[in-house]
């Protein structure tokens, strides 16, 4: 049937919104018809506590008649929710495993980077090295040059020193001596 079909009467129950079994009724429409009854009551006094019995009975009935119309409703949507709950568990498991893995990338990126740079570093390091060695052999002969440099010019006043004591000599050895008288 369709949304707003009232099913039939139950035995006993005086025409009123309590007698009335509503089977997918929306709560909206429920509520319009129960403040309906209750204005259209013309007879307030008469059987007020026979009246709340029913009423009692008859709210427990219709509210157990609209938990069992909602209620499966509601359970698939519970079910529901918890599929979700659990799949936005998995999917956020998921997305930090992605995000951890990004990051590995990224160090890996930055490792890569810094080898690069050491790589770099090296290259220049064994330069510099290569020209404090050629430095060193430069010194080195630089060193010895002056050495023999050195020895050289000694060598070269010693004999000059040498050359100008033999002319000396000579010199005296050529100057006119006076005889001896006898």
């Amino acid at each position: 049937g369709g949304g707003n079909e009232i099913w039939g009467w139950r035995e006993g129950w005086e025409k009123t919104a309590f007698g009335v079994l509503f089977v997918g009724v929306e709560s909206e429409a429920i509520l319009n018809l129960l403040i309906d009854c209750s204005l259209s009551d013309t007879s307030p006094d008469e059987g007020l506590i026979e009246d709340l019995a029913v009423e009692d009975k008859a709210v427990e009935q219709l509210a157990e008649g609209l938990l069992s119309h909602y209620l499966p409703d509601l359970q698939r949507s519970k079910q529901a929710l918890q599929e979700l709950t659990q799949n936005q568990v998995v999917l956020l498991d998921t997305l930090e495993q992605e995000i951890s893995k990004f990051k590995e990338c990224h160090s890996m990126l930055d490792i890569n980077a810094l080898f690069t740079e050491a790589k770099h570093y090296h290259a220049k390091l064994v330069n510099i090295r290569k020209e404090m060695l050629m430095l060193h052999e430069k010194t080195s002969k630089l060193k010895k040059r002056a050495l023999k440099l050195q020895q050289k010019r000694q060598k070269e006043e010693l004999e000059r020193e040498q050359q100008r004591e033999k002319e000396f000599e000579r010199e005296k050895q050529l100057t006119a001596k006076p005889a001896k008288r006898t």
